[in-house]
């Protein structure tokens, strides 16, 4: 299992016993105590995991609170709220994300390309996780990154992960617009820049997630 997939399992244990009246300060110690209490657990090197982030179980998480009208953005992922778009990219991709657009457009494969830049994502990782962006990892997570939405007042909500180029208010539409985007730019050096292209064998250039939900 990937380190993604088992840290959004353990994020949705979390989530299950939680009161629904938490902050957001407060679920965010929660859930970094639950992971980190993982790790202590399968006796994994704790030291080892604090130097090398990349070895954590890692997730970005969009969380919708109703008890306190609010939305909790942490790590990159996106929302909309009565058509408003909200983002919270990860600040260090749209520079990757030029670097391997120049690379492809002087010659190189997108495979090539991709490793060229593989070792300026980890370093970007190495330098910034939870200090200029924030995740969930189970070490302590900067908060200052997280962005919270009010959605007192608000009536159509629609949460998603980066997956989805071009965020609409319904899944036929959000998934059409993916579709357009993966034939005519499939590597995503034109209408939509980032740091990775589809992939042989995929269906897409990331995984998705979805959700559309009224208030």
């Amino acid at each position: 299992m990937k380190n993604g997939r088992y840290c959004m399992i353990l994020i949705s244990q979390c989530l299950q016993k939680i009161p629904a009246n938490i902050s957001c300060p407060e679920f965010c110690k929660e859930i970094t105590d639950f992971i980190a209490s993982q790790y202590f657990h399968n006796q994994l090197d704790i030291k080892k995991l604090t130097l090398h982030p990349e070895e954590r179980a890692t997730a970005s998480a969009i969380i919708y609170n109703n008890y306190r009208k609010e939305i909790w953005m942490i790590g990159d992922c996106q929302c909309l709220v009565d058509n408003q778009l909200y983002n919270n990219d990860k600040p260090y991709e749209n520079r990757i994300a030029q670097k391997r657009v120049q690379l492809i457009k002087s010659g190189l494969t997108p495979q090539k390309a991709r490793e060229v830049i593989e070792p300026d994502l980890i370093q970007a990782m190495l330098e910034g996780q939870n200090k200029h962006y924030s995740v969930i990892d189970g070490f302590p997570i900067c908060e200052n990154n997280i962005k919270i939405v009010s959605t007192v007042n608000s009536h159509q909500i629609v949460l998603a992960s980066d997956g989805y180029p071009f965020l609409k208010n319904t899944l036929k539409e959000s998934e059409s617009l993916l579709e357009q985007q993966l034939k005519n730019d499939p590597q995503n050096i034109r209408t939509f820049i980032a740091t990775k292209g589809l992939m042989p064998g995929n269906k897409s250039f990331d995984d998705r997630s979805y959700i559309r939900f009224f208030i």
